[in-house]
């Protein structure tokens, strides 16, 4: 087909198919090349090239036989690249900021950890000598009442109420100091 010329652009706007299907023709190659060059990428550029003549069918009735169709052809299609972009670099800026707030949330569940951990082995420290060794007789080794008390020499029923005392002890400091 020649140049699509005016005759050709009014019918495409009075809903001749075969006259938009001339105009799609002719300007399919050139469009692509164009939408490639900018995209790098043939597949997208096929998927905007076909946009950008649905996008004209549907809205047909508005284009200007006498204007130049060249022009807003390609003007549509470079339009509707640079969209893409935009939408391609705000999609990487919402996975980096996701990707941030990921590391931002593990940084602060380490240091929560770390503050909770330091609040357990403060209590720890708060106990008297013979708790303390109790406590870490019994959760650090393993220790059953019964060895403990062996080992200690006392009774099991001593061991049962120091470990008792030693762990409400813990939960008080350590459920206060997390309050704060």
């Amino acid at each position: 087909m020649a140049y699509p010329d005016e005759n050709t652009l009014r019918k495409v706007t009075e809903g001749d198919e075969q006259a938009f299907a001339a105009l799609y023709n002719y300007y399919r190659t050139p469009a692509m090349r164009f939408t490639t060059s900018l995209l790098k990428d043939e597949e997208e550029a096929e998927n905007m090239v076909q946009d950008v003549f649905i996008k004209i069918w549907v809205k047909r009735t508005h284009i200007k036989p006498d204007y130049n169709f060249n022009s807003y052809l390609f003007t549509c299609l470079r339009n509707m690249a640079f969209d893409h972009f935009k939408k391609l670099e705000k999609s990487e800026q919402l996975r980096k900021h996701y990707m941030e707030a990921m590391k931002v949330g593990d940084e602060e569940e380490k240091e929560e950890g770390e503050r909770r951990i330091n609040m357990v082995i403060a209590a720890v420290d708060s106990l008297s000598v013979k708790r303390k060794q109790i406590l870490r007789l019994n959760i650090e080794e393993g220790k059953s009442y019964q060895e403990i008390a062996e080992f200690l020499l006392i009774s099991k029923n001593t061991v049962k109420n120091q470990l008792v005392k030693a762990k409400q002890i813990l939960r008080e400091k350590v459920d206060f100091a997390a309050a704060y």
